[in-house]
């Protein structure tokens, strides 16, 4: 162990005080192996670490009260000086590991943590001093991580990005705690605070100015050391957020957007488990006709970043946030859940749930009628019945559900075998739940309209089987009318699949790729206005959409005529596929620029070398018309026959 270093002014001997305060615990990470590669150079570079960050927590209002070995503790009156310095110090302490020519570089690790502390005998103790360092051993080196309350103190306006890291178990406490890791927002820069009074007045006595000058600079000093007190820039109690200017302007009703929760259990296969969990919470409250939700696929872009709840309202024009992390350790399973209110950064409710793993759907319930209710509105009792439907009563019959689910939007003939398997399990599993038998037909369809099945008429004739399974077990789930829209529609029976259709947007007009996917019925049956209205709606529930959403509205247009438009939305779509110049070919045609479509359907070719125009016979056009001009469009552009 490394000896004492002193830090600061000598306090009194004997002297206590308990009170509230912000501590820093910091350390090397594997010091150890340093001093095993020469002690003497890893000795002198620990120490020459540790006094320039003694330096920067000085700089930055704070006190370092020891210095022991690898090891620094600090203590500030602010969360904001703590992170500030914390991050000063790891950003100036890359540099400085850069100009060595040999691997014994001091990486430091820092916690950072509010509570009560003692101070006596030079020495500061408490759980505030035992919960930072318990918080430092959670970070990588070169990183900090804060608690929770202390990071519900720092104002917005500083430059720091966080990532919720949910609610850790640390040794040491009864109750877990809330823990974020902090970084520097990328292109930020951390400015040097003003020197304080004293320094200036070090700095006067320095210099031996005339009387006069130092008048002057006395004057100086007043204001500086009444501008320290009175701080004018910095409110003693900060003011509400104001709602900057969205991306999208808030909706009239509640808007929201759950983020993904955080996986907490040792296993990182967990994370299509925890992922489920997230898309169900999002799919049962988009079923609230009173609330605005956004779509997974612009939540889960957010997946592993980290976030400011402002940021996403933003963003994503929301003005409530639901974020959690969840721990599932064999039968138990702890689900952490919150809610913010983005605009202002205001908690309204966080809960903790311990339970048994087979009672998640509980959780998950009582996860959506507290937010619900939180937000002060009053639900119909039949709506709320209806979200609130029957769940699987088998956790192992989720399991394989959410496993299938997973495979089947890899959309390829290997991975759709395998979600039809999974999803016949969960049935064998739990014959009472319904979705399973619903999301079973889709893969039969999906063998039927890509030409993956050796027997195509016998896929869609098992398709129904399944989608009227589904409807006979809960026909009020929306995803059971969309379900047999889907089929009905494929199965060219026009009128019944624009009915469930119509049904399923009854019960739920939330659920963005419901309305993408009905867009492209829609356009097949001739709806299209509808078409472009509801793609439009869909894009704005789901901000950061899939590139296919593109690919609709893009065909929406050339079928209205709007090809310039068509045109400009396709070219949109900076990952294009297949579709994407299958449909470019058609609208570069009827704009009249036969050398552009040759273009598209080269890269179209280059996709799917086996395409032939007569594969588009498969897409259900109600009107034969329509299918012809998009199939003679296509071999103008040169697709082959």
């Amino acid at each position: 162990m490394l000896p004492l270093i002193p830090f600061g002014l000598p306090m009194a001997k004997d002297r206590r005080s308990g009170k509230l305060a912000v501590i820093l615990h910091a350390d090397v990470a594997g010091s150890t192996s340093l001093v095993q590669q020469d002690e003497q150079v890893a000795h002198d570079r620990i120490q020459d670490t540790f006094r320039r960050f003694g330096d920067t927590i000085t700089k930055y209002h704070g006190n370092v009260r020891e210095l022991r070995g690898d090891a620094l503790l600090a203590e500030f009156g602010r969360a904001s000086d703590a992170v500030t310095a914390a991050l000063a110090f790891q950003t100036s302490q890359i540099d400085y590991n850069t100009q060595l020519n040999d691997s014994i570089r001091p990486t430091v690790r820092v916690g950072i943590a509010m509570g009560e502390v003692v101070i006596a005998d030079d020495t500061i103790t408490g759980a505030g001093v035992v919960l930072a360092q318990r918080l430092e051993q959670l970070a990588e080196p070169g990183g900090v991580r804060i608690q929770g309350a202390a990071y519900e103190t720092i104002p917005g306006r500083f430059p720091f990005e966080y990532k919720s890291l949910g609610e850790q178990q640390v040794k040491g406490f009864d109750e877990p705690v809330r823990a974020y890791a902090v970084t520097l927002k990328p292109g930020d820069i951390i400015v040097a605070p003003e020197p304080s009074a004293e320094a200036l007045e070090i700095a006067i006595g320095k210099l031996m100015w005339p009387r006069v000058v130092g008048a002057v600079v006395a004057l100086v000093i007043v204001v500086v050391v009444g501008l320290a007190w009175w701080q004018p820039w910095q409110p003693q109690k900060e003011p509400v957020l104001s709602l900057e200017p969205t991306e999208y302007p808030l909706p009239d009703k509640p808007s929201v957007a759950v983020l993904p929760f955080v996986n907490m259990s040792d296993d990182s296969e967990q994370e299509y488990f925890v992922d489920g969990i997230t898309d169900d919470l999002i799919t049962a409250l988009s079923e609230f006709k009173f609330l605005f939700i956004i779509a997974s696929n612009s939540s889960f872009s957010y997946k592993g970043k980290p976030v400011k709840v402002q940021e996403v309202s933003r963003e994503l024009g929301v003005r409530y946030v639901v974020e959690g992390s969840v721990q599932r350790a064999g039968d138990r399973i702890r689900v952490n859940a919150q809610l913010i209110d983005a605009t202002t950064g205001k908690h309204l409710w966080a809960e903790r749930y311990d339970r048994d793993a087979q009672q998640l759907f509980d959780i998950q319930d009582e996860i959506v009628e507290t937010i619900v209710a939180t937000l002060a509105f009053k639900v119909d009792e039949a709506e709320r019945d209806r979200v609130m439907r029957k769940g699987p009563k088998n956790l192992d019959a989720y399991d394989y559900w959410l496993r299938g689910r997973n495979a089947f939007f890899h959309f390829t003939k290997e991975a759709n075998a395998r979600a039809a398997s999974l999803y016949t399990k969960a049935i064998e599993l739990d014959p009472s739940w319904a979705r399973p038998y619903c999301y079973l037909a889709w893969p039969h369809v999906q063998d039927f309209r890509y030409g993956w099945s050796e027997d195509p008429d016998k896929s869609m004739e098992t398709a129904l089987e399944w989608a009227q399974k589904c409807y006979a077990l809960d026909p009020d789930d929306y995803k059971t009318p969309w379900t047999l829209g889907f089929v009905y529609l494929y199965l060219r029976e026009f009128d019944r699949a624009i009915a469930e259709y119509d049904r399923a947007l009854e019960l739920n007009s939330n659920d963005a790729d419901f309305l993408a996917e009905m867009s492209n019925a829609l356009i097949y049956t001739g709806r299209l206005e509808q078409a472009v209205s509801q793609i439009k709606q869909a894009m704005r529930m789901n901000p950061r959409h899939p590139s296919w959403y593109f690919q609709i509205l893009g065909l929406a247009y050339y079928e209205t005529g709007r090809y310039e438009e068509a045109l400009a939305t396709l070219k949109q779509n900076n990952k294009p596929g297949f579709i994407t110049y299958r449909n470019l070919a058609a609208v570069y045609v009827r704009l009249g620029q036969l050398e552009q479509a040759g273009v598209a359907v080269s890269e179209l070719l280059k996709k799917k070398p086996d395409y032939r125009s007569g594969a588009e016979n498969l897409r259900p056009y109600k009107d034969p018309a329509q299918l012809d001009r998009f199939i003679t469009d296509l071999r103008k552009a040169g697709v082959p026959d």
